[in-house]
């Protein structure tokens, strides 16, 4: 058993994280500012003898004994992102100073939760991790972009000039329960709409592709890529099935039986038009690959959001 530090513990991929660490049997602390985290994600886990909860800004040094800590501190939906573009980039990169910092001072192996935003609008298709990508260095997506690029420099410089021992995942668009319904997510936003009967919109045609993981299997992955020894990616952790965005928005009326119509919107600056992850690494090197169906996982996010809207 481990003593492990999840960093945006409070958040959607953090709160399935501390869960699934807690339940295998680990010492977890959950770090959050609750930024965009919520205390409701992880209160389950209030009573688990061990598991504790640190209010704190990964921007601070932070000074804790573990053994293992996976950073997923960040703002990740362009809503929040942009709401404090300095913040934003102020967290990916101080954050990652100080988890490294501290991953060094401890002899901790320590995960970065990286993005495929890192390869922006990508020219290549689909992704694979020696692409370097297409990224916009000054437009309005940049503080996530090139934020979490930033990280993954320093996650490196620090593996090769202090032998820290990392990790470092490429998430694509993961779904699933927990996820905040007002963070502008295509699929938040489109379950939320359909529920509520109003109009889903789409930007553009919607002809742009996404490629969708169900939260379970991320993280699997996770879990599997902190346990692999010598390996420190990067991998790309995410779906390939590649769905374009009207058919997210038709199978989402469909299942949730919603009269919703489909309306479209001007396409947000630098919106990527193809999102899909070649896993071929993940596949030989974890073993890794996602099981869960979109409709199936779609099914269950919904189920979720029924239950929180009645609660509203």
């Amino acid at each position: 058993m481990h003593r492990i530090l999840v960093t945006g513990g409070a958040g959607f991929l953090g709160s399935h994280l501390c869960e699934r660490l807690v339940y295998d049997g680990h010492d977890v602390i959950c770090l959050d500012n609750y930024f965009t985290g919520c205390k409701k994600n992880i209160e389950h886990l209030m009573d688990s003898h061990n598991f504790e909860l640190l209010r704190h800004d990964i921007t601070i040094p932070i000074f804790v004994e573990v053994d293992r800590i996976y950073n997923f501190a960040c703002p990740a939906s362009p809503v929040h992102y942009q709401f404090n573009a300095v913040k934003t980039i102020k967290t990916s990169v101080m954050g990652a100073i100080n988890c490294l910092g501290l991953a060094k001072r401890v002899k901790a192996r320590i995960l970065q939760a990286s993005t495929s935003e890192i390869y922006g609008d990508p020219t290549i298709h689909p992704q694979k991790e020696s692409y370097w990508g297409n990224v916009n260095p000054i437009g309005v997506r940049s503080c996530y972009d090139e934020g979490k690029r930033v990280a993954e420099t320093l996650f490196f410089d620090y593996h090769r000039m202090n032998d820290v021992d990392i990790r470092v995942m490429r998430i694509f668009n993961t779904y699933g329960p927990r996820m905040n319904p007002h963070d502008g997510r295509v699929v938040s936003n489109f379950i939320v709409q359909a529920l509520k009967g109003k109009n889903i919109t789409i930007y553009g045609d919607g002809s742009q592709t996404r490629s969708f993981c169900y939260v379970d299997d991320l993280i699997d992955a996770a879990i599997s890529l902190m346990n692999k020894d010598s390996f420190t990616g990067p991998v790309n952790i995410g779906n390939p099935r590649e769905s374009t965005i009207r058919e997210l928005a038709e199978i989402i009326i469909e299942l949730t039986g919603s009269g919703s119509k489909i309306i479209c919107s001007k396409l947000p600056s630098d919106d990527p038009k193809q999102r899909q992850p070649d896993i071929s690494l993940a596949r030989s090197a974890l073993q890794w690959k996602p099981h869960t169906v979109l409709e199936d996982g779609l099914q269950k996010t919904i189920e979720y959001f029924k239950r929180y809207l009645q609660r509203e």
